[in-house]
């Protein structure tokens, strides 16, 4: 249990090495002119990926869930392969990478690193580590509601996401065209 606990508490120091990232780039993106969407679903994000970290020691310590190695240690290989495409999506990104949905107008879509193949690698990640994390050692009530109130939660997040690139990638309407022609 003791070493379940340490990775819980690698993977809490990880998501706060992603907080820095994030605030030093929201500066430059606010520098730069950015926008900020959805702001409303947020919190509740907040609160569901911590709440993942607590649930997976809570249940591990009181639903007495073993450590199962033929179905731990997949899953921390694939806890890891998570980590590691999230972290190549915030290279990838560069400063434009946030935890926020913060967009800079008339900046290109990024379409290299792992946005070469998918639109939202990020959000692999995150469905990823949410499975694979409490599975390490078998906490499978929180996979499973997290991984349920994920989908509803990266439903909307990626709505917001789509629409706050598309408005920014979008020419200005400067009311000079006839728009009704």
């Amino acid at each position: 249990m003791i070493w379940y606990v340490l990775l819980v508490v690698a993977v809490a120091a990880e998501r706060i090495a992603e907080l820095v990232v994030a605030r030093r780039n929201e500066r430059w993106s606010m520098a730069c002119g950015a926008t900020v969407a959805g702001q409303g679903h947020y919190p509740p994000m907040v609160a569901l990926h911590t709440g993942l970290l607590a649930a997976c020691v809570v249940e591990v310590q009181f639903g007495d869930r073993p450590f199962l190695p033929a179905l731990g240690w997949p899953m921390a290989c694939a806890l890891l392969a998570a980590q590691a495409l999230r972290w190549w999506c915030i290279t990838t990104l560069g400063p434009r990478w946030n935890t926020r949905v913060i967009v800079v107008p008339g900046l290109p879509l990024v379409d290299g690193g792992p946005y070469r193949w998918l639109r939202h690698p990020n959000y692999v990640a995150v469905v990823a580590e949410g499975i694979a994390l409490p599975m390490v050692h078998t906490a499978w009530m929180t996979a499973v509601a997290f991984t349920v109130l994920n989908a509803a939660l990266l439903t909307v997040r990626i709505r917001c996401e789509n629409a706050a690139l598309t408005a920014a990638s979008a020419p200005p309407f400067d009311g000079s065209r006839d728009v009704t022609a």
